[in-house]
């Protein structure tokens, strides 16, 4: 059964934002350069606050070294299934803006990063990928293994696989292996003022 036939939108929204879901489940296949920088380059084509662009990205395929270190900082639970996608992309977000001579904080720098992990995974899922957001990890621990400098935070960790057979998957998470759904839009909005 597809996403499409297990999702239902209340609107008429673009089956794009439908499809998408986040599986743990990947097949072996080796993401090639054209797919990997395309997915990268629709990330770096996020909206920011005053287009400071903070989101940076450290990949990482299957075997090398800093897929290894990213593994070694999630939870155990993601240990169990992570190691099978085909590549690793930690999100960073600057914590402060470049102005001029000097630098000040950044308040939107996870909400920006928040944007370019959207459109990262929207393409991923247009070229017949799937991407999980990985929040549960050592995010101190990753920060160490990548060499990344205080002035960044490690946002996710995102897993990056053609989708693969839910039976590879030990049976707690093999229960949760289909699209979630969502709560009703009537629950979600309020016309005027806070009403929830």
């Amino acid at each position: 059964m597809s996403v499409l036939e297990t999702r239902k939108a209340e609107a008429g929204v673009n089956d794009l934002f439908i499809d998408r879901w986040s599986p743990r489940a990947y097949a072996a296949d080796e993401i090639p350069d054209s797919d990997l920088f395309t997915v990268l380059e629709a990330a770096r084509w996020a909206p920011s606050a005053r287009n400071a662009q903070p989101w940076r990205f450290v990949y990482a395929r299957r075997g090398a070294a800093g897929f290894q270190g990213m593994v070694a900082s999630m939870a155990a639970y993601n240990q169990q299934w992570a190691p099978k996608a085909s590549a690793l992309i930690a999100l960073l977000s600057a914590k402060v803006y470049p102005f001029g001579d000097k630098t000040e904080p950044n308040g939107y720098h996870s909400f920006d990063a928040g944007a370019a992990w959207v459109n990262l995974s929207l393409q991923a899922n247009l070229l017949g990928w799937r991407t999980r957001a990985i929040g549960a990890f050592d995010k101190a621990r990753a920060a160490e293994a990548l060499k990344v400098p205080e002035t960044y935070a490690v946002e996710v960790i995102i897993a990056i696989g053609k989708p693969g057979d839910p039976e590879m998957l030990p049976a707690d998470l093999r229960s949760k292996e289909s699209p979630t759904t969502r709560l009703p839009l009537r629950e979600l909005i309020s016309d005027g003022v806070f009403k929830f």
